[in-house]
């Protein structure tokens, strides 16, 4: 809850893809009794992101209007976009939307920081 209104953290096709391979790998290193590595470190820290994010949806650093790449406006029809950084300089980007009862964070993007470089236009 947040502020009276239930918290959704809800993860687009692309992004739960990702998360769910993700896991996957993780689960095999675990069988193989790999105990600690990038993706078991990553997987947590997206964990704590979406947890954090349900406590507070405005947690990230909010991403310049003129900044928002027109393909998460297109496709998300996204008019505010949220950047919080995770394990490793990876990024998970999202968009908040609501009503009076709840308020929805909508992921729609987690990649590292060259991708994400990329995506918005940052050149080295």
């Amino acid at each position: 809850m947040y502020r009276g209104k239930e918290v959704k953290v809800i993860l687009s096709e692309e992004t739960k893809g990702v998360y769910n391979e993700l896991k996957q790998i993780v689960e095999k290193e675990l069988k193989k009794k790999i105990s600690s590595s990038f993706h078991q470190t990553l997987l947590r820290s997206i964990e704590r992101v979406k947890d954090l994010l349900k406590e507070n949806p405005f947690a990230g650093d909010q991403i310049k209007k003129r900044q928002i790449p027109l393909k998460y406006i297109i496709k998300y029809g996204a008019n505010n976009l949220w950047r919080i950084e995770l394990a490793d300089r990876w990024r998970l980007i999202y968009t908040i939307t609501g009503n009076q009862i709840e308020i929805i964070n909508f992921i729609v993007d987690i990649f590292n920081h060259k991708d994400y470089d990329k995506v918005f236009g940052y050149k080295h």
